[in-house]
């Protein structure tokens, strides 16, 4: 089955172009996060997906039907926006029938699928209870049984989770991915929390600036980001230029880095090693020597800020694989050159 299809998706609002020529292909049954910075058009895709904005240019397909011309009412998509947007004088079994008495159906169809819904999001016995008396977390699950009443054949999700405090937010991606697992459906969720895209996601897709520049699983994401940009905002990362020597071999710091190739024809390009990737050992016995300029231990790691020339590089441990260093001392560098990525400049 094709699922989702988004081909040449552009979006202008005057002279700006919001979404720059997007295409996505969202088989059935996956969650997909569209992660990115503030601005970087994520919502505004999200929007043109649901039918709320009509693209500048390009098709949105499903199953290999251009939807791009059909209402929002008739896409039969479910969405939880930011606001959450309860009704606060219906009560909670009011608020996820709404959908329901709209279609016309009968009200013994309309308690049935409540209470379907309500042992579904874990609140059961919760229908006569006003919005007014939920917690934040509770409210979440109202809303997306409200999205949920007519069986979307997509649901859609912008920024749902930001209002609530870490620790629920945590919990509440857990609930939504194993939600998401249960039913089945094709999910879109737009975020710019990264531990939530990396939590939740089968396709993360990184946006800036209205392009996609990766989508892929978060493994890949993380462990080979297609460009600088990925490298540096999915998680954290040391980036590195390299330069190619009179043998075309890799250095950086004026010493060589074996096993690492720069790509074909290039002189110069950037590295990205992730902080846990990073090895220090004795300052004679590493690919370069730096001088510890701070130690920060964070209970469950232990992060080294390490100066090299002008450049810091940061390496994460644990507490068992600590070494005794303090600020001051000079240390070795390592790099392992399985777990650097070689990126265009």
């Amino acid at each position: 089955m094709s699922g989702l299809a988004l081909r040449e998706v552009s979006k202008r609002f005057g002279t700006f172009k919001a979404v720059d020529n997007v295409d996505l292909e969202v088989p059935h049954g996956t969650f997909v996060c569209l992660l990115g910075p503030s601005g970087c058009g994520k919502t505004t895709l999200l929007r043109m997906i649901a039918g709320l904005e009509e693209p500048s240019e390009g098709a949105i397909l499903l199953d290999d039907k251009d939807i791009t011309p059909v209402a929002t009412h008739n896409r039969d998509f479910g969405m939880v926006f930011q606001s959450l947007a309860l009704f606060p004088h219906l009560d909670v079994g009011e608020n996820i029938a709404y959908p329901l008495r709209i279609r016309g159906q009968s009200r013994e169809a309309q308690k049935k699928r409540v209470e379907e819904l309500l042992a579904l999001i874990h609140l059961p016995g919760y229908a006569d209870r006003p919005v007014s008396r939920l917690s934040g977390g509770q409210r979440q699950r109202v809303a997306i049984a409200r999205a949920l009443a007519l069986s979307p054949r997509l649901f859609l999700l912008d920024e749902p989770l930001s209002a609530l405090d870490a620790k629920l937010r945590e919990a509440m991606q857990v609930e939504l991915r194993q939600l998401q697992e249960k039913l089945g459906i094709t999910t879109i969720v737009v975020t710019h929390d990264q531990r939530e895209a990396m939590t939740m996601a089968d396709l993360v897709v990184v946006m800036g600036q209205g392009r996609i520049h990766q989508a892929a699983s978060p493994v890949e994401i993380y462990r080979r980001p297609a460009d600088s940009f990925v490298a540096d905002f999915i998680g954290s990362t040391n980036l590195i230029e390299i330069e190619a020597d009179r043998a075309g071999r890799a250095t950086a710091f004026d010493a060589a880095l074996p096993g690492i190739e720069l790509p074909d024809g290039a002189t110069k390009a950037l590295v990205s090693v992730r902080p846990e990737d990073v090895r220090l050992v004795a300052k004679d016995q590493g690919a370069f020597t730096g001088r510890v300029n701070f130690v920060r231990d964070l209970g469950g790691t232990i992060e080294t800020f390490v100066e090299i020339g002008d450049k810091t590089i940061v390496a994460v441990t644990t507490p068992r694989e600590r070494t005794a260093t303090v600020a001051g001392d000079e240390v070795g560098v390592s790099l392992p050159a399985e777990s650097c990525v070689v990126l265009k400049q």
